[in-house]
């Protein structure tokens, strides 16, 4: 094992070890003190965060209002909230040692006017902002204004290059460094384009040090590259560190961190990761962002994927290859291939009568009571996201003019929901594609570790 030296990261020499964030509140101030007092980074979530009343409980997230606008404004409000609360923990916790960074999803509607509102009132409290899910223009001139070290989340060279050329190159100074995260290993939401093959997975070192190349071309030789994304042992990427291809890295772990005493996921959701086996984590495509996303199989992926299998084109006239009609209600008829129509009937019989149109001129066969919930999650969207393909809402128009998708579902519900202790059946539990690898780790057959034995065990090569 190369010895691991510590680096400059936010202004601050610390080990090049860094806990990922992961929203909703799968990292929050309780994780991210911890790490930060191992003299390494924590990284909470900035998105949707816990904050509490005077007694110290969780104040769960409550909307009143009666339209989505005022309903995402709400959102912002107590987004600015948690993040502060969860930043004051952090600090705590920490004890001053190592870094405290935040994570903000890009793609989060209002993630500007919550960074902002968060960064002028945490001054001291936050050292370092990372952030990703789309590309982040304005990051460098939000984080720069406060003093604080931004840190953009990419998965290639050119994802890099663009951000340099549009924006990045007039706040130099407090650029910490950049986030390569693998877009095939990563868990949570993926940065995979549309030029990159979902199934064919390519190594992390040619596109790393197409990164550093480039970074090199632009200057930026002693900002380091922060790797991401299938990051389990350090043994794993030994001809990674004091590379000079590469140059400064430092490593950060998004799934390993979620099995500690600090983590806050609940119980349940921990002993379903110890008990995970290679290949039940499924990369797809339903998340409303349109990312790619990665997260363990369990009855609610499952219900998406076979959806999905279902899914039929039609026509909304009789020509020569739509000539089947199927009767979507009572005043309403489409007309499918004959060759889907035993596929339809197959649907239809199993209980899936609902029939909904998606913005793709195909139709999904829904149960009764999946349609109900669906209607109603429709109806209580706070307008979490920039574009939501789910319900059709847009922070820029109110509403994209789109379909809403049938095929997805509201993310905001069902983060928030596992993240405080709802259903792991019925949720969806974003992961890493190294997650079965619990199973087999030494460090978690005597129990759950902590922050600082997890950090040793990292420390050690294992």
């Amino acid at each position: 094992m190369k010895n691991l030296n510590p680096i400059m990261i936010s202004g601050k020499e610390v080990l090049p070890l860094i806990e990922g964030g992961k929203g909703i509140n799968a990292s929050d101030g309780r994780s991210s003190g911890a790490w930060a007092h191992e003299n390494c980074v924590g990284t909470f979530s900035g998105v949707s965060p816990d904050f509490y009343d005077a007694n110290g409980n969780v104040i769960p997230e409550h909307y009143v209002a009666k339209d989505r606008q005022s309903r995402h404004n709400e959102m912002v409000e107590q987004s600015i909230r948690g993040c502060l609360a969860q930043a004051q923990v952090a600090h705590e916790v920490s004890g001053g040692n190592g870094r405290i960074h935040m994570n903000m999803l890009w793609e989060l509607a209002g993630s500007q006017q919550i960074l902002t509102g968060v960064l002028e009132k945490a001054k001291g409290l936050i050292n370092g902002v990372t952030c990703g899910a789309g590309l982040p223009y304005n990051l460098g001139e939000i984080a720069s204004k406060f003093g604080v070290y931004y840190y953009p989340i990419i998965s290639s060279a050119r994802a890099f290059q663009v951000l340099w050329k549009r924006a990045y190159n007039r706040f130099v100074e407090y650029l910490g460094g950049v986030v390569y995260e693998d877009p095939w290993l990563a868990g949570g939401h993926n940065g995979l384009s549309n030029a990159e093959n979902p199934n064919e997975p390519q190594t992390p070192y040619a596109r790393l040090v197409e990164l550093r190349t480039t970074m090199n071309s632009l200057g930026l030789n002693e900002k380091p590259i922060i790797l991401a994304g299938g990051v389990w042992a350090l043994e794993d990427w030994q001809d990674y560190i004091d590379n000079p291809d590469i140059g400064k890295i430092a490593f950060q772990f998004g799934t390993r961190p979620m099995i500690t005493k600090e983590s806050p996921i609940s119980d349940a959701w921990k002993r379903l990761m110890l008990q995970l086996k290679k290949g039940d984590v499924i990369l797809q495509k339903f998340s409303p962002t349109g990312f790619f996303s990665s997260a363990i199989k369990n009855t609610f992926l499952s219900r998406l994927m076979e959806r999905k299998q279902g899914e039929i084109s039609f026509s909304k006239e009789a020509n020569e290859t739509f000539s089947y009609p199927l009767e979507v209600s009572e005043n309403k008829k489409l007309f499918i291939s004959a060759k889907d129509a035993e596929k339809a009937n197959n649907q239809i019989a199993a209980g899936y009568s609902v029939i909904k149109e998606t913005p793709d001129n195909t139709i999904v066969f829904l149960a009764p009571d999946e349609w109900v919930q669906m209607k109603e999650d429709r109806k209580n969207c706070v307008g979490c996201l920039s574009q939501c393909q789910f319900s059709s809402w847009s922070q820029a128009k109110g509403n994209s003019g789109r379909l809403p998708d049938p095929r997805s579902y509201c993310i905001h519900k069902t983060l928030y929901d596992v993240s405080h202790n709802g259903s792991i059946v019925d949720n969806l539990l974003f992961a890493g594609h190294q997650v079965y690898r619990f199973a087999t780790d030494p460090l978690y057959r005597n129990g759950i570790p902590s922050v600082k034995e997890l950090i040793e065990r990292i420390k050690s090569g294992k």
